[in-house]
């Protein structure tokens, strides 16, 4: 049995998104070499440099002006929200959704994470993750005590599919993994799961009766026309199985509001709000009235913020291509690229560590998403366009100074 000290040494925080003040560069042996530019923390998105869905901070007002009614909702999140996400979030998916059995408003699509492992894992339980992928799934697993069963997501084999490895996914089924957890945009690489892929795990679960969450926070982001399969309206999987977390935190812009939705198994959104009672009671009550702009945008907002997104990933994937050593997916969705880079003299963490203090640019290590990613990093291009585009020149010649 491992002690509690145990359990948190497994939780470390250090590459985590506002967290990189934290890490101790004093023992950090790095060149004098300076490369000069404008700081750039390529760990989260730029809310300034993409500010959130207009009229947002009005309705946020207006939730506070409610006063007592708004401040305390029921746990699972304000009824009358609640109803008017589900038929938006009904639209958009294709799921049928009934908004007081079915959905639960959280601190964050985090907390809605969280809510959801903890429903569902007992210690000892074996949990099938995809490697690589959110840097907290490991974690959360880890924290409930569950048993992680890797899946590999080999996305560099097609351009056609995420390239997750169904026969693996299918013999940790058959070894005993009743819950299967992802993200679709995956996280780190930014690939979409094809329709086949879905129907295949949609079919999976079916089979061996094993529940799936599905991270679908990039969903609304997709570039280059592609087809997006939402797991939820697959009726070959039971509604039961199946929990999908989805919020405005990341395209929207709407982070600092600590929004998450989560929707699915209504037996699974019970348990979801009893566990919600005892961590934070509910989403934040005035932050809650926020989610009235989301899927409300202005005509064209997200067209145009879907597009200014894909400029940035074309210009940092040329830079990246043109880079002697460099090996890059090119992000279908999000915000994320996670290239490979040349091998280092340095680990991985040192390059982070010495990126920062000689370039002043931020990124998350690869080993923090599976740790045999010891030659990838990740970072969130939803940035000042010029100034995310001199960090990665600046990457490069990082990279270039001390490569093997």
């Amino acid at each position: 049995m491992q002690s509690v000290e145990q359990k948190f040494l497994k939780l470390g925080a250090e590459y985590a998104p506002g967290q990189e003040a934290r890490q101790v560069t004093e023992e950090l042996e790095v060149s004098s070499k300076v490369y000069s530019g404008i700081p750039v923390d390529f760990s989260h998105g730029d809310v300034d440099a993409f500010e959130p869905i207009p009229g947002s901070l009005e309705i946020f007002n207006e939730g506070v002006h409610v006063g007592g009614s708004q401040a305390y909702t029921e746990y699972r999140g304000s009824k009358e929200i609640r109803e008017e996400l589900a038929t938006k979030l009904s639209n958009f998916t294709g799921a049928e959704i009934n908004a007081d059995n079915n959905l639960i408003i959280t601190p964050g699509t985090q907390g809605a994470l969280f809510l959801a492992m903890g429903s569902t894992v007992s210690k000892g339980d074996k949990v099938a993750i995809v490697e690589p992928d959110y840097f907290a799934n490991r974690k959360l697993v880890e924290f409930f005590e569950g048993e992680i069963i890797p899946i590999q997501l080999e996305f560099f084999e097609s351009d056609e599919k995420a390239g997750l490895n169904l026969f693996q996914l299918e013999e940790a089924f058959k070894a005993g993994v009743k819950l299967f957890l992802f993200s679709n945009p995956n996280n780190p690489t930014g690939v979409v799961y094809s329709e086949e892929e879905i129907l295949r795990i949609a079919n999976l679960a079916q089979e061996y009766d094993a529940t799936l969450i599905v991270d679908e926070l990039y969903s609304r982001q997709i570039f280059d026309n592609r087809t997006y399969t939402h797991l939820s309206a697959q009726k070959i999987v039971s509604p039961e199985n199946v929990i999908t977390v989805i919020g405005p935190s990341k395209t929207e812009s709407l982070s600092g509001y600590r929004l998450g939705v989560a929707f699915g198994s209504a037996k699974i959104i019970d348990r979801m709000e009893k566990l919600q009672a005892i961590v934070s009671l509910r989403a934040g009550g005035y932050s809650q009235a926020v989610l009235k702009s989301w899927f409300s945008e202005p005509e064209g907002w997200m067209r145009d913020r879907i597009s200014q997104h894909q400029l940035i990933r074309d210009d940092l994937i040329a830079k990246l291509q043109a880079a002697d050593g460099f090996k890059v997916r090119a992000t279908e969705a999000g915000s994320y690229l996670f290239p490979e880079i040349p091998e280092l003299k340095i680990s991985i963490q040192e390059f982070v560590k010495a990126l920062r203090v000689q370039a002043g640019v931020t990124v998350t290590p690869g080993t923090e998403f599976g740790p045999q990613y010891v030659n990838n990093f990740r970072i969130n291009f939803s940035q000042d366009h010029q100034a995310a585009v001199a960090a990665m020149d600046r990457i490069i010649q990082v990279v270039e100074e001390y490569r093997k």
